[in-house]
């Protein structure tokens, strides 16, 4: 059986932009494609700026090598995530410390390479959320080299899972650019769709009116570009604008009114609005996002209510799950960390009435968002981000047809 003969990291690219949103949100004006004004969050140099990643090559004694990478989200700092991720800053760790750790170890040990991982974590006050994200990403894929199997194998195997050679829904995003890019979306019958990207007030309009007509659009576009076998569900970003419009508390007859609306102008497609609250704190917005879903359950309004900020790690999934807060949850792979994390997340929120929906960030790369796939494959979430970029056709494209080789290898 082959081990772990050498780790290797080479900075790289992220799919999009690392945006610091607490200047967006506060003093940041838009600048074109770009932001004027300072940054606020420790770590940025400018309000918007490339994201960066690190390539982990884990080499192995018969000279096959294994590929992972380190990336954070768009919004790295913020919400309660780890601080800003600098690539530089972080090659000697792998390619030093983790290295120290790994080498010799058999290749086909995937859980155990990763609580070694763990282990380094530990004994040097930590690593960042982004390395162990692509360092566990590597040794799945050197597992699967040592064991000639799929990514998909290796963890059904680990986890004693049934492994389902069937597809799992794919969710893109539009990225403002929401009218051709859903239109490309409904052309491609994509599962999911469209994200929006809706993060602020001047997006929904002072009142939601911007947003109800988008949904609107959305709605009739579906049926006119579709066909009647086609029935994607319909899944907007907002950013806690509700939030903003509204005030608390979130069961109001003017907030389920306009959830009532939305629910209309969507019709006849399932709707679910990802952080239609922004709180202060984990407590503060399962507390918001549960009122709000309690009001909207008691008035019979069926729309989803989906978790993001401040549900960035295992504890905060199973936070959110445990309090029944929202219909979904979003297990924002790069926040968790090791790939290990993002399995039991998903399998956390199996057997309960809580969905899960294994995301990410624009800003990852197409390594990761090929791993990404093998992870949804094996735990079956209820739906899978298209990563990385704020585009259609390449995200898609890499999570879509790396999803139907593996189904053509399962079967």
């Amino acid at each position: 059986m082959p081990a772990i003969a050498d780790v290797v990291a080479v900075p790289t690219l992220g799919g999009y932009f690392f945006d610091d949103k607490e200047a967006i949100v506060t003093t940041a004006d838009r600048d074109g494609f770009s932001y004027a004004g300072e940054p606020v969050t420790p770590g940025f140099s400018r309000v918007r700026q490339p994201a960066e990643a690190i390539s982990v090559q884990i080499e192995l004694t018969n000279g096959r090598i294994g590929v992972g990478e380190c990336t954070a989200v768009q919004y790295s700092g913020f919400g309660g995530r780890d601080v800003y991720f600098d690539a530089d800053s972080h090659l000697d760790d792998i390619e030093a410390t983790v290295s120290d750790a790994l080498v010799g170890r058999d290749a086909s040990d995937f859980t155990n390479n990763v609580a070694t991982i763990d282990e380094v974590a530990a004994e040097t006050g930590g690593l960042h959320t982004a390395v162990r994200y692509g360092l566990s990403q590597a040794l799945l894929e050197t597992a699967a080299i040592a064991d000639s199997k799929t990514m998909t194998e290796v963890i059904t195997d680990a986890y004693d899972l049934d492994l389902v050679p069937q597809p799992v829904p794919i969710f893109t995003q539009s990225g403002s650019n929401r009218y051709d890019n859903a239109e490309k979306m409904i052309l491609k019958r994509v599962p999911v769709l469209p994200h929006g990207l809706f993060n602020s007030v001047d997006d929904i309009g002072a009142d939601g009116e911007r947003l109800l007509e988008y949904l609107s659009w959305l709605s009739e576009r579906i049926s006119e570009l579709g066909s009647s076998s086609y029935r994607p569900t319909i899944h907007l970003d907002i950013y806690g604008t509700v939030g903003e419009i509204f005030d608390p508390p979130y069961d109001t007859t003017d907030i389920v009114d306009y959830f009532a609306e939305l629910e209309r102008a969507a019709s006849p497609y399932q709707l679910r609005i990802e952080s239609p609250i922004e709180a202060g704190s984990r407590s503060e917005q399962i507390t918001a996002l549960g009122t709000l879903r309690d009001a909207l359950t008691d008035h019979s309004i069926p729309v989803d209510i989906v978790a993001d900020e401040f549900c960035n790690t295992y504890e905060d999934v199973t936070a959110f799950v445990d309090a029944d807060a929202v219909d979904m949850v979003q297990i924002k792979m790069p926040d968790l960390g090791d790939l290990t994390n993002s399995i039991d997340a998903v399998r956390y929120c199996s057997g309960t009435d809580i969905l899960a929906y294994l995301g990410g960030s624009c800003a990852e790369t197409d390594i990761s968002a090929r791993v990404s796939t093998h992870v949804g494959l094996a735990t079956r979430p209820d739906q899978l981000l298209a990563k990385p970029g704020m585009g259609v056709d390449e995200p898609y494209l890499i999570t879509n047809n790396e999803m139907k080789r593996t189904l053509r290898r399962l079967a």
